[in-house]
């Protein structure tokens, strides 16, 4: 995907249905409850997601809301909401003001911290709880996404339970620790460390500078890419020697920089797939912002991730893969047009390029910024969503896609040659 939002596509918004194992005869639980829970004491829950750009997106009810869309990711330790605008402001209960900071190029972000919350997901609920109410949507994520984002949770889902990702069904399935039994059948099984509210593995070896490579990772749910490697005191790594520059994701700071290039090969456990397209962050964006001591080399995000039914068991430390076997065999691809875009608009469906790559097949096509796409060969660019028109964009090398372009209320037709550029 070209895509690779990190905190780090239309769809009608709905409340999803949850199917429950469990039994009505277990004692109801008091609404005085503290922390998370599911609901009447059953034992799991399946909650259905969709994947936009490689993100993981699920529903959520936070106090009397509609249903928010939030992403869910591993690496972020507190509910964020990333568009205050979807809260009533008058019936929180704002504590102090925090500055955020995290990775990006920009300045770190003010937000308040609201108390006593109720979060509700389908049959999960937690009471009393702390969130973090960003002052204004400095993050855009909507506009990368494309459909509406309101916040960002993680690390209290995975930490209350055992968290199956099944992406092939795009449900999370919820499961009491006590409840949850590991069998030979259900995957491999890899240590976890948690350290910071993060899970890490060191279950990845890469080959790659003709050396062989074992690394600390962090599992990132909130990242679209397969693979980023930053430079450490404990590891170096050498740039491939093809490679493009691109804006790599959009950080809690804004935009990260850095290159993009291919490693021969991972191993992930015992298995191993070839050709990575793997992200090279700029120190100033990324590496400068890590906590001080972290022993992690890069993290692995969804791109990679998808190709396993994935299971995370933060209490007993361990994470479990099984394979998708014809996800397996998928190249892993980046956008051959050297073109990025936005989406804009009520429904965010209406498709702006962004960013133009310098002597790119975009930029042959006679492409600019600030051009609004219109018709991507034979649909319309609105019946589209931003992993749709992506798909287009990595079709194939040497493959043509036809554009209508408006540029400051002009229209004009072009083509664009795609070409693997890395």
């Amino acid at each position: 995907m070209k895509t690779s939002m990190w905190l780090l596509l239309t769809v009608t918004l709905f409340t999803p249905a949850v199917i429950l194992a469990g039994s009505d005869k277990d004692h109801p639980v008091s609404e005085e409850k503290y922390g998370y829970f599911l609901d009447r004491n059953y034992k799991s829950a399946r909650i259905p997601f969709e994947l936009h750009s490689n993100l993981i997106i699920l529903y959520a009810k936070i106090n009397d809301t509609d249903s928010l869309r939030f992403i869910l990711d591993t690496g972020v330790s507190s509910i964020i909401i990333t568009d205050p605008y979807v809260l009533k402001a008058n019936k929180l209960r704002l504590t102090r003001k925090v500055n955020l900071t995290g990775a990006g190029e920009g300045k770190s972000i003010s937000a308040h911290v609201a108390i006593d919350n109720q979060l509700q997901m389908g049959r999960l609920r937690a009471n009393h709880q702390n969130i973090v109410v960003l002052e204004d949507d400095f993050l855009h994520l909507s506009e990368y996404v494309g459909v509406p984002v309101h916040g960002i949770f993680g690390y209290e889902i995975f930490n209350n339970f055992v968290v199956t990702i099944d992406f092939s069904k795009k449900e999370i399935i919820l499961m009491r620790p006590d409840r949850y039994k590991y069998k030979n059948s259900k995957g491999d099984r890899h240590p976890l460390i948690i350290e910071d509210t993060k899970p890490f593995t060191d279950a990845v070896t890469l080959f790659a500078d003709g050396r062989e490579h074992p690394i600390r990772v962090l599992i990132d749910t909130g990242a679209g890419h397969a693979l980023l490697l930053n430079n450490t005191p404990k590891e170096s790594f050498q740039l491939p020697q093809k490679v493009i520059r691109a804006q790599l994701g959009r950080g809690l700071n804004g935009v990260i920089n850095g290159n993009l290039g291919r490693i021969d090969r991972l191993k992930l456990g015992r298995f191993e797939m070839d050709n990575i397209v793997a992200s090279f962050p700029d120190s100033i964006a990324f590496g400068a912002k890590l906590r001080q001591g972290s022993a992690r080399q890069g993290n692995i995000g969804c791109e990679l991730l998808r190709r396993f039914k994935v299971t995370m068991n933060y209490q007993e430390g361990y994470m479990v893969l099984k394979p998708v076997r014809s996800r397996m065999r998928e190249k892993f691809e980046h956008d051959m047009s050297g073109m990025e875009i936005r989406a804009e608009g009520q429904n965010f469906r209406s498709y702006i390029v962004n960013h133009i790559a310098a002597d790119s097949p975009a930029s042959k096509a006679g492409l600019a910024e600030g051009d609004q796409l219109l018709f991507i060969d034979d649909h319309a660019a609105a019946d589209l969503n931003v992993s749709d028109i992506y798909k287009v964009l990595q079709r194939g090398d040497g493959k043509n896609v036809d554009l209508l372009v408006k540029r400051k209320g002009d229209i004009f037709f072009t083509q664009i040659k795609l070409r693997r550029m890395i």
